[in-house]
């Protein structure tokens, strides 16, 4: 039977995933965590066989939350929510560690199949993210220039590529607006870029804009 800890900042999408999560057979109890910060208290004091985690909460974010998780216990199973296309993250959390990768718009419809996929080990991919990784075999020699980046410089991209100012990427990403203008300025240093104006043009044409 299964243990499952579901961690999202936002009540309403833990109720709707508790819902469709509690139908599952195997299901034994349902947890829930509204930070990262929560996520990891909560794995040490009980015994989860797999977290359902949101990749945007504020503080700490999905992709630290993840490697600490992995690191703390390599072998719980980590499945990544997020309202972002799978181009956008999939590829990182993967590597990170973690099992599958779902976009909140596809849980209703692949969550238990998700659940019971990586229940026995596995990894969970639908068909439309494995095409997206099979092209992604094929980039080490022409790879991109985000793919450079840190996973917290990628998030600072994605932002300013969204349109965001050096406040809003601060509050988001709980940064003072020193840590995010140091941020913005290793990300133009990497990717050869001079202004804002380019990043912003860059995300829009690689669909990095949330």
């Amino acid at each position: 039977m299964l243990n499952i800890l579901i961690a999202d900042d936002h009540p309403v999408v833990r109720r709707g995933l508790r819902q469709i999560i509690m139908e599952i057979s195997q299901v034994a109890m349902v947890d829930e965590a509204n930070s990262g910060a929560e996520v990891l208290i909560k794995v040490r004091q009980r015994n989860y066989d797999i977290v359902l985690l949101d990749v945007t909460m504020p503080g700490m974010d999905g992709l630290d939350t993840l490697k600490e998780l992995k690191a703390q216990r390599p072998d719980i199973s980590v499945l990544i929510l997020s309202i972002h296309p799978a181009e956008q993250y999939a590829l990182r959390v993967l590597k990170a560690g973690a099992s599958g990768y779902l976009t909140k718009d596809s849980a209703p419809d692949e969550l238990t199949t998700a659940i019971q996929q990586v229940s026995l080990g596995r990894k969970y991919i639908n068909h439309s993210l494995a095409d997206k990784l099979v092209l992604n075999l094929d980039v080490d020699i022409e790879k991109p220039p985000h793919e450079i980046l840190s996973d917290r410089e990628y998030q600072v991209l994605c932002l300013i590529a969204s349109g965001k100012t050096t406040r809003d990427i601060a509050e988001k990403l709980s940064l003072s607006a020193k840590t995010v203008s140091t941020y913005r300025s290793r990300i133009l240093s990497k990717m050869t870029m001079k202004s804002n104006a380019e990043l912003i043009r860059y995300g829009v044409e690689k669909r990095l804009a949330n």
